[in-house]
């Protein structure tokens, strides 16, 4: 497996130089949507589709409940779900309450089989015909020959 990643532009407002420095930035390539994932699973267990989507519907509406219960759910080596949230800092004890909390998330903690997998992927650069992207634009390499050193911008955006 290979993490792929673009460079995003980043600037830093902390100072009036308005600093710009370049960060690699992981880049999901599209997204499996729940029927194919259904079909993949029923590929590789040999259960019939409307099982595999029956079990999976099961266990999101078990970990629903058990999560709104505030329990952690462990998924053996997959790895374990959590509630948690986000909250804004108060200047005493008695200033925090439910009011304080800006974000409700859950917070998923992988296993041992994806801490074994990322532990052995390999890291890209997002490449695209002849150019990286950076941000939303393609940066060719440089074309030689003129002298000039200099790469260019491919004005047609990503998307």
């Amino acid at each position: 497996m290979a993490i792929k990643y673009e460079v995003k532009k980043v600037v830093f407002g902390f100072d009036k130089s308005k600093t710009e420095k370049f960060v690699a930035q992981s880049k999901v390539l599209g997204m499996v949507e729940f029927k194919t994932l259904c079909e993949e699973v029923q590929k590789v267990s040999m259960a019939p589709r409307g099982v595999v989507k029956m079990v999976i519907d099961g266990l999101i509406d078990t970990l629903n409940m058990d999560l709104d219960k505030g329990y952690s759910v462990q998924l053996g080596d997959f790895g374990c779900f959590r509630p948690g949230l986000n909250a804004r800092s108060q200047a005493g004890v008695e200033d925090v309450d439910a009011n304080t909390v800006y974000r409700r998330k859950i917070i998923f903690c992988p296993g041992s089989y994806f801490k074994s997998m990322l532990g052995k992927a390999t890291v890209e650069r997002l490449t695209l015909g002849k150019g990286t992207v950076v941000g939303n634009t393609v940066v060719k390499p440089d074309q030689g020959g003129s002298g000039s050193g200099e790469g260019g911008l491919d004005e047609n955006p990503l998307g």
